[in-house]
């Protein structure tokens, strides 16, 4: 089993330079294929040595699994032995007869404006955490970062003489986003009240380091908006992607074009983007239904 776990390895290794994955894309391939591995040493077989039927076998024993964590696993165990294949690791792919399950559209969760409005009120910005909290809020919702990219974020990456903040996104790519005036005035207001006095000591280059100086994880600022949320009493699962998907929908809610959405989010296919347009329909329709003499 030791050149399975070489092989992988250096497959790992190459989505990384070759690809320029995210480190959490990269370990979701490890994982998958660590749980595949397991399964397989259990036949007493490798990664290497494994055929269709046993990899079928496989997959038939994850119908448990949500639909689109079957799809990624899938597609991990895809890629990796086209990998072997190119590489002349193997002779045949043994991955080319499985089938990629159907994947239900499922809307993302939004909220309401309103909802938006009283969760970014809900920090008290007399505190250095709170006024921290209430600027990360407001970019947030300003930019529709990703939680990662948000937390990630050094000064260097904003201006504010532009109004806007450069962004490293998935597969490495760049892009800038503007951030809106009431960004940019908690952002200044942070910068000059709050940023340094958190920083302390340390040496961070985190424009939104913790309470004890350090660069914030995304567990930590997901639990600082689910007690933003409860204390405005926000109904439903709120998390810091919902706030994202809040930003998306609220602006094709008032027109904006579709395109310009897709860049903003730094999605790389438009198709991941048009989901937004059926939770914007939806409102369409509730909003028919309770309004209309006919609906």
């Amino acid at each position: 089993m030791n050149s399975d776990t070489n092989h992988l390895e250096r497959f790992l290794e190459h989505l990384w330079s070759e690809y320029g994955l995210s480190p959490l894309s990269v370990s979701a391939y490890q994982s998958d294929l660590k749980i595949l591995c397991i399964y397989l040493t259990s036949l007493n077989v490798t990664l290497l040595s494994a055929n269709s039927i046993q990899l079928t076998q496989f997959m038939g024993q994850q119908k448990k699994l949500s639909s689109k964590t079957l799809s990624r696993r899938l597609a991990s165990i895809k890629r990796y032995y086209r990998y072997l294949f190119r590489e002349t690791l193997i002779s045949i792919d043994p991955s080319t007869e499985l089938v990629a399950p159907r994947i239900g559209r499922s809307l993302p969760k939004s909220v309401s404006e309103v909802d938006v409005e009283a969760l970014l009120l809900a920090p008290n910005t007399e505190e250095r955490l709170g006024l921290r909290d209430r600027t990360m809020l407001e970019v947030l919702y300003a930019s529709g970062l990703r939680v990662s990219e948000l937390v990630g974020l050094e000064s260097a990456q904003v201006n504010l003489r532009q109004g806007v903040v450069r962004v490293v996104g998935k597969g490495n790519k760049e892009r800038l986003v503007p951030l809106g005036e009431n960004a940019i005035y908690w952002l200044t207001k942070y910068l000059n009240e709050g940023r340094t006095a958190l920083v302390g000591k340390h040496m961070t280059r985190a424009l939104f380091p913790s309470s004890h100086g350090n660069p914030m994880t995304r567990q930590t600022f997901w639990h600082r908006v689910k007690k933003y949320a409860a204390m405005v009493h926000i109904d439903g699962q709120i998390s810091p992607h919902t706030l994202r998907h809040a930003f998306a929908t609220h602006l094709l809610n008032h027109g904006a074009d579709l395109r310009v959405v897709q860049m903003l989010l730094g999605h790389s296919n438009i198709s991941t983007t048009q989901i937004y347009t059926y939770v914007a329909a939806e409102r369409l329709k509730k909003l028919h239904s309770l309004h209309h003499p006919r609906g």
